[in-house]
């Protein structure tokens, strides 16, 4: 598994570079190996070689992973059903795509019975791509306004996913509007913004430019897979 290693290695020099650019600590940065798709003996090596928080894009997935896994920090990244929300909120100590209401319900209602608070962040399409999920930035201060009103719910912060460009400048006025949105003070109470969580393997660098602290990397940690993140 010295491939993972050296990947990681590599993916941690650009992050310092980037952090170095916007005069940024890169121990602030968290990164986030993406395994969808990865077997658990690459996710191991990963975390052997120094990662300590795992993102998956699907409950099914994880669960059939979950017990074999090193000790690590789990986040979900992907768009949550309501149905699966029983079975993330016992496994995964962050949620990054909070979107929508009725979504919120179900977090709270189970959250509740499992008397937990659920640290998530809120994600934000700033592109407006109809293919993608997350609310407008200009819902997002109502849509805080509701979330507040969930005592079971803790809203930590922001997400976006960028639209997928081979030119990962094009991408930077997404990043530095969400960053944007992250650093306004004019959020209610109860409100801590805490992550930003922008940047994937081909754009991370811009991402932490522009001030991402959580990055979500898969294939230049794990290599390409089927399906994997570009």
């Amino acid at each position: 598994m010295e491939d993972i290693a050296d990947n990681i290695t590599q993916v941690r020099r650009k992050i310092a570079t980037a952090a170095a650019r916007r005069g940024e600590e890169p121990g602030n940065i968290t990164v986030v190996g993406v395994s969808k798709n990865v077997p658990v003996k690459r996710m191991n090596a990963a975390i052997r070689a120094g990662i300590t928080d795992i993102g998956e894009n699907r409950v099914q997935e994880a669960l059939k992973k979950y017990f074999d896994v090193e000790p690590v920090s789990w986040h979900f990244i992907g768009h949550l059903q309501r149905n699966k929300v029983k079975d993330v909120l016992t496994r995964f100590d962050l949620i990054h795509s909070l979107d929508r209401i009725s979504l919120a319900k179900e977090i709270q209602k189970r959250a509740a019975r499992l008397e937990m608070v659920v640290p998530c962040l809120v994600q934000v399409n700033v592109a407006g791509e109809e293919s993608k999920f997350g609310i407008s930035p200009a819902e997002l201060k109502v849509f805080l306004q509701q979330i507040v009103s969930f005592p079971n719910i803790k809203v930590c912060g922001l997400m976006t996913i960028a639209p997928y460009c081979t030119d990962a400048e094009k991408v930077r006025p997404i990043f530095r509007r969400l960053r944007e949105m992250f650093e306004d003070e004019d959020y209610p109470a109860g409100v801590s913004m805490q992550f930003l969580s922008m940047g994937m393997s081909g754009d991370f660098e811009v991402a932490v430019e522009e001030g991402a602290n959580m990055v979500r990397i898969g294939t230049a940690i794990f290599g390409r897979r089927a399906d994997s993140d570009k």
